[in-house]
């Protein structure tokens, strides 16, 4: 075992160990199936999130407004899996489950961090509806491109910050019994409910946590659609309101894919500990991995600027596969 450091902070000693040790998949039969699917996940992730970043940012006719935001959540996915599934896949690999200190404290920082930026994504997304479909004569005037800039530079800058905030709180904590963390990386109230000392603020803060990256953005999108579905009866044409709520339906799925697990799973086992532990670490790594692997393949994939743009670029490379070795043999003859 490490030599555990201290550290003097407003006269008490404060007891940081050398890392931690995640040990949330070691007991689950399978596991290997599982790293398959999670590795699976991550590629699926990264390909699809980087080609809808590629096409949008590369095509000035897609820098509108709503593809800003679209764009906004494919980053966020990117990096909100990076941060996990590559470690699981390491430990499962290497069979190395230890993690030093700050790298556990970074690695936690950039989960929470990316979480929170997730849950606003969706309801920057769900104010780019309300806009469209409320206000639909002034949603140019509205909806600009300076004004998404500014609703998503907003969000990043306090998201990162009220999470950087709770992380520093873990730094005065005292570790002096057990490193060994039971989750799949180093998760907030798993790390600190190790502590030696009292850690009633970093259970306050989580607690506060869970309302302000979760329950406000979700309820914010559940009154967005509120206003939606009124406006949409107030229409007197079946056809109107159908393609209104067309434009709707795969964000809806998209809501509902990332809150409905990771609400219940926080609430039910956060807080009741209604959940085994073992089904808790399971559940909470699908409901984190899982959305930002969907999101391009239910919502920005389909979205029509989007899917024109994809489907010339796919034409373009298979045009150059078939072409390719023809015009090589014309050059060589």
């Amino acid at each position: 075992m490490y030599f555990l450091r201290t550290v003097l902070n407003d006269s008490n000693i404060i007891i940081h160990p050398p890392g931690f040790y995640i040990i949330g998949f070691e007991t689950f039969p399978f596991i290997s199936v599982y790293f398959i699917f999670l590795s699976f996940v991550y590629v699926v992730t990264v390909l699809f999130n980087c080609l809808v970043i590629y096409v949008i940012c590369f095509n000035r006719s897609l820098h509108t407004p709503k593809l800003l935001a679209v764009v906004n959540l494919a980053v966020i996915d990117v990096i909100l899996n990076t941060c996990t599934i590559p470690s699981m896949i390491k430990i499962f690999l290497v069979k190395d489950n230890f993690i030093p200190f700050n790298l556990c404290m970074l690695q936690m920082y950039v989960y929470y961090a990316f979480i929170s930026l997730e849950s606003y994504a969706l309801a920057i997304l769900a104010y780019d509806r309300l806009i469209a479909i409320c206000f639909p004569l002034r949603h140019n005037s509205i909806n600009t491109m300076q004004s998404m800039s500014w609703i998503v530079g907003v969000t990043w800058f306090f998201g990162l910050g009220v999470i950087l905030f709770t992380t520093s709180l873990m730094s005065r904590l005292s570790f002096c019994n057990s490193v060994i963390v039971f989750s799949y990386f180093c998760d907030y109230a798993p790390v600190f409910r190790l502590a030696c000392n009292d850690y009633s603020m970093q259970w306050a803060s989580a607690s506060f946590l869970t309302i302000l990256i979760l329950a406000v953005p979700f309820t914010f999108i559940l009154l967005s659609y509120v206003s939606i579905l009124a406006t949409v009866f107030m229409m007197k044409s079946l056809d109107s309101r159908v393609k209104a709520l067309a434009t709707c339906v795969e964000h809806i799925i998209v809501v509902a894919v990332f809150y409905i697990p990771i609400l219940t799973i926080f609430c039910v086992g956060f807080y009741l500990g209604l959940i085994d532990p073992d089904q808790r670490v399971l559940s909470l790594s699908l409901a984190s991995c899982i959305p930002p692997c969907v999101n391009p393949l239910i919502y920005s994939l389909k979205t029509k600027e989007i899917k024109i743009r994809v489907l010339a670029l796919l034409n373009i490379l298979v045009t150059h596969l078939i072409n390719g070795p023809c015009s090589m043999a014309s050059k060589v003859t």
